[in-house]
């Protein structure tokens, strides 16, 4: 594979972390997955060490320091050590510019250092049972009340939803226009605010993903993020990190997949020799080899596009789109190499493939990501149609 570009501090960070996911993370993760939810723990641990929003000034406990580059080693090394359920990413990454970008002063100093400590977890409340990738179709609804704002709806596969003390809801602010939509910060605790049940699922088993109920809440004007008139062009706007981070985390996991595999094929014998003797594995894995390679190096020139302010939304879904192809080819084959064992739980590519299967759906399934694809592939002849009728 060709060298990766990091510097020595991120190389040493690598370091720090990777001592830190061995000690207080890889000891709890099959734990974890049987009671289906993290420990809080883990958060204000990652927290205490500078491990989980390092991007946020100082003045709010981060690093201040806005690379990518440092989450990217953030997902690598959680993949590693098979705790993606961790969503700390999403925490850290995904929804905490939400903050930083439309945010106010005095919300960033309210709610931002506690995020970076632990003590605050975050999620984002987008999906609802008849509402998915289309955004615009949202039904939960919010009422300017003069003094505050009343919300009501239902939201459902709200990953960090048992868990999480801030959620950002989305939710419609004027019944004229279906993509006038606010950003509401609803604090653990708000009259009104319910959890249902910590969803069963295919995969990802130590991700608590709950369903939340939203019963004449009332958000205060102060926890408004921005024009509420503009939640869906804001949400719109991290799309293309959500998507990127993703990928990360997409092609670690193909990775890790890939080193289980071959130390299986190693060790298992077939009609008295190793398993890796036999050309159709060696084949196998030459392709998937090469498919992780090829992506992990497009990955990484999204990575130097995003920190550059340059990636495009058309970049991002490829990026999404591929690696998550990539994943669900490399467990799929991880399984079929491993037989009968990767039938067995007890064989991690087991757990890998129930949960890789997710990744084509969510942060926007394949199917919205070739739509995307396709406009920049046909928008020439998009405009000259316009244009000549």
């Amino acid at each position: 594979m060709l060298p990766r570009n990091f510097t020595e501090e991120q190389v040493m960070f690598r370091d720090a972390y990777r001592k830190f996911l061995e000690k207080e993370i890889a000891p709890h993760v099959e734990r974890w997955e049987e009671q289906g939810i993290v420990d809080r723990e883990a958060y204000t641990k990652a927290g205490e060490q500078g491990f989980l929003m390092v991007w946020p000034e100082e003045k709010y406990g981060g690093m201040g320091d806005k690379d990518f580059r440092f989450e990217q080693i953030i997902i690598e090394e959680t993949a590693n050590i098979f705790a993606g359920d961790w969503t700390n990413t999403l925490h850290s990454r995904l929804v905490g510019p939400y903050l930083t970008r439309f945010g106010n002063e005095e919300q960033l100093d309210r709610f931002l250092p506690k995020c970076v400590t632990g003590e605050c977890i975050l999620a984002v409340a987008m999906t609802e049972p008849d509402a998915g990738s289309d955004l615009a179709g949202i039904r939960s609804t919010a009422r300017d009340m003069g003094d505050y704002w009343l919300l009501n709806g239902t939201k459902t596969y709200i990953s960090n939803g048992i868990n999480a003390d801030l959620v950002i809801v989305a939710a419609k602010t004027d019944p004229e226009n279906p993509r006038a939509m606010g950003l509401f910060l609803v604090e653990r605790g708000m009259e009104g605010f319910e959890r249902g049940r910590n969803l069963k699922k295919m995969g990802m088993k130590a991700q608590d993903t709950a369903e939340l109920f939203f019963t004449d809440v009332r958000v205060p004007k102060a926890n408004v993020l921005g024009d509420p008139k503009k939640g869906f062009h804001y949400l719109m706007e991290g799309l293309a990190e959500e998507r990127l981070i993703a990928a990360c985390g997409y092609i670690a996991s193909a990775q890790k997949a890939f080193e289980i595999t071959r130390e299986f094929a190693l060790d298992r014998k077939l009609f008295g020799k190793q398993l890796a003797n036999f050309q159709n594995t060696q084949f196998k894995l030459a392709e998937l080899r090469t498919e992780i390679d090829i992506a992990q190096t497009f990955v990484d020139a999204c990575v130097a596009s995003f920190n550059a302010d340059k990636l495009t939304s058309e970049d991002a879904a490829r990026a999404k789109l591929y690696t998550s192809e990539v994943l669900c080819r490399m467990v799929d084959e991880g399984v079929q190499l491993h037989g009968g064992a990767g039938y067995m739980d007890e064989y991690r590519i087991s757990k890998m493939y129930t949960s890789a299967r997710i990744t084509r759906i969510f942060a926007g399934s394949s199917e919205v990501m070739k739509l995307i694809i396709s406009r920049e592939i046909f928008s020439d002849a998009f405009v000259s149609y316009v244009d000549r009728n």
